[in-house]
């Protein structure tokens, strides 16, 4: 089921812009990083994937890498946009390995555990 509320705002204010269709992103799979209740993991942050973040999240316990299609997951290379969950974005920021964001596609309840400078001193699409 796809989730439809295209009222939920960006950490601006603004209306969310899609994150990525290619591959589909977001916890509900629309291309969108939009949240719900039960999106507990809170996967809000727009987010260029690097090489360095794949190989962190794997030392973490989360192959980002590996496809898995059984689940609708393409398996992630350096390049692709992804939708990430808040604090592991900020667990990864903490410790020096946190992917540039696209400010203008991170939903605002990111703003529950980033703070909108840091999102801001890592944002790809502000100027």
């Amino acid at each position: 089921m796809k989730y439809s509320d295209r009222n939920q705002k960006n950490v601006l204010g603004l209306p969310l812009e899609v994150c990525c269709h290619d591959p589909v992103t977001g916890f509900h799979r629309d291309g969108f990083c939009h949240t719900s209740p039960v999106d507990e993991g809170s996967h809000t942050v727009c987010v260029q994937i690097t090489h360095d973040f794949l190989t962190y999240s794997i030392s973490k316990g989360n192959d980002l890498s590996t496809p898995n299609p059984e689940l609708g997951f393409p398996g992630l290379k350096s390049g692709d946009h992804w939708c990430v969950c808040a604090k592991r974005w900020l667990q990864a920021h903490v410790e020096g390995s946190a992917p540039p964001v696209y400010v203008l596609s991170t939903h605002q309840k990111s703003l529950e555990v980033i703070s909108l400078d840091i999102l801001k001193s890592k944002a790809l699409d502000l100027s």
